[in-house]
């Protein structure tokens, strides 16, 4: 049995208000065991025995989501040792992050960047913004509020392609209740 996490993009965003029962029936309608909900942010810990590619079973949850919920969520799937990989990982100095008034934020990608749209996308990395990629992870630590910063997303997303962002403090959190061994 494969333990998963399931990142939802949009959910609970603007009109989109999903409760944690509509989720969970959601991925028991795509056959998958146990889902738990973590916040209300769509963020979906879930068991399955069926070995699939990560980008069919991502399909299949996309697929029974647009069913039970009547439009597409972009769905970004982590297995056991990514999530506690990405837990583990410090991007920047602990001193940096501790000193930052604002909170070092993870977007995961569908995939490992190539070189040149790492590139890209690390260009933008400054004093004000810190950027750092590892994996299928961009890491991002503002220094102040995230609607604050002048960093330009849109030019990241071009970059790298899809994502969703949830804060590290919440992937730890996650990682620490869901995945000790």
């Amino acid at each position: 049995m494969a333990r998963y996490v399931a990142f939802l993009r949009g959910i609970n965003l603007g009109n989109r208000r999903v409760k944690g029962e509509e989720l969970r029936a959601c991925f028991h309608a795509a056959g998958l065991e146990q889902p738990t909900t973590f916040r209300a942010s769509g963020n979906v810990i879930f068991d399955t025995a069926r070995r699939l590619p990560v980008t069919k079973l991502a399909g299949e949850i996309e697929a029974a989501l647009k069913g039970g919920l009547g439009y597409e969520v972009k769905t970004f799937l982590r297995d056991a040792s990514e999530i506690r990989a990405i837990a583990d990982y410090e991007p920047f100095p602990s001193e940096v992050v501790a000193s930052s008034e604002g909170k070092l934020q993870v977007m995961l990608l569908e995939r490992s960047p190539a070189k040149t749209a790492r590139s890209k996308a690390l260009a933008h990395s400054s004093e004000d913004d810190r950027l750092a990629i590892y994996e299928r992870e961009l890491y991002w630590l503002p220094s102040g509020g995230i609607t604050d910063s002048a960093l330009d997303l849109k030019a990241i997303a071009a970059a790298v392609g899809h994502a969703t962002q949830r804060t590290k403090a919440t992937i730890d959190l996650i990682a620490e209740k869901h995945f000790c061994d």
